[in-house]
């Protein structure tokens, strides 16, 4: 069920906006009103989160790193691994928003041996996950900024030289681009490892697969109306998505093409959802103290600063006290 609900669930989605545009007419509702409010609830769930996120007391000083940190002038530190400074911390924080560095140094534990050798713990490289973590959303993003040519007239020049990078490849016509390939075949990939990994598999929720679903669905409706004859009126989804943008909202009379509005509704879906899932680490990985605060313990002294005088009986105080009923016991102690 954890597989089936969430599949269920997107194919739900997808044939309600194909027969509420088909059969029944409702263009404006998936066109217009839908859209609408997943932008508004994702640009307020994101600010809600983030302000949630600042909000949160962090009197330590508590980086993670994973190498040397500075101390010793004859004791060589690693700047970007344990960063002391505020640009180590931005080339480490670069790193990972734009690398994925945590990932890429990810590795996984299996036991290992066959036959009556006794089983050996071994860590191995999880390079597969990095390489499809990288190129799902890399081409993820390349996507997103290829549909901003449908909210902006004339296409600014950076679109138009990331339409012909990305189409390159010249195959027949339409043109074909690369990051829709690519983009459909991670997606997959992380969606086959969910399934046939046994430890991901058990720890993954219905909450994982769904934006999965999401995403592959998405996919495949933009695959089958750019390549196939499921194709839409273009000029009528710009119209639309130019309305859309100036707060003037216009469904055209000709129908645009009922593949449309299932591939708008899964998209409206995924936006809605965002900012109440895992997806949000995009904002999150910003806020996290673990990786924006400089590894400087060693340097500096951090003390909290919501500490408040609190009453102590020290070891010495103790001693006296009870100094002859301890020496009487046979309790060793530090004075006579």
């Amino acid at each position: 069920m954890t597989v089936v609900t969430p599949l269920v669930a997107v194919l739900a989605l997808a044939a309600a906006a194909w027969l509420g545009t088909a059969m029944l007419g409702l263009d404006l509702l998936f066109g217009v009103v839908i859209p609408y409010g997943a932008l508004a609830a994702l640009l307020a769930g994101v600010a809600w989160r983030v302000l949630r996120w600042a909000r949160v007391p962090v009197p330590f000083n508590i980086s993670t790193t994973c190498g040397q940190q500075v101390s010793l002038p004859w004791v060589r530190s690693n700047p970007i691994e344990n960063p002391h400074t505020r640009m180590g911390v931005a080339a480490r924080m670069g790193l990972e928003v734009l690398l994925f560095r945590s990932l890429f140094r990810n590795v996984r534990q299996e036991f290992v041996g066959r036959g009556g050798v006794v089983p050996r713990l071994a860590y191995r490289s999880s390079l597969w996950l990095w390489a499809g973590a990288l190129a799902f959303h890399y081409s993820f993003l390349i996507v997103l900024l290829h549909h901003f040519r449908f909210f902006s007239d004339p296409v600014p020049a950076p679109l138009a030289l990331l339409d012909r990078l990305d189409g390159i490849l010249q195959i027949g016509t339409p043109q074909v681009y690369v990051s829709g390939a690519i983009l459909l075949g991670a997606a997959l990939f992380l969606l086959a490892r969910r399934l046939v990994l046994p430890p991901i598999r058990y720890i993954s929720l219905a909450t994982d697969y769904f934006p999965l679903f999401l995403v592959i669905g998405i996919a495949l409706t933009g695959v089958l109306m750019r390549y196939t004859s499921w194709r839409v009126d273009i000029v009528g989804v710009k119209t639309l998505c130019l309305g859309l943008v100036h707060f003037r909202p216009e469904v055209p009379a000709a129908p645009i093409g009922t593949l449309f509005y299932v591939h708008l509704t899964l998209v409206s879906v995924l936006f809605a959802c965002l900012p109440y899932s895992k997806l949000c680490h995009a904002a999150g990985v910003w806020l996290s103290p673990t990786r924006n605060q400089r590894a400087a313990s060693r340097m500096i002294r951090h003390v909290n600063p919501w500490d408040y005088p609190v009453a102590v009986h020290t070891y010495d105080e103790y001693e006296d006290e009870y100094r002859g009923k301890m020496k009487a016991a046979g309790i060793p102690v530090t004075k006579e």
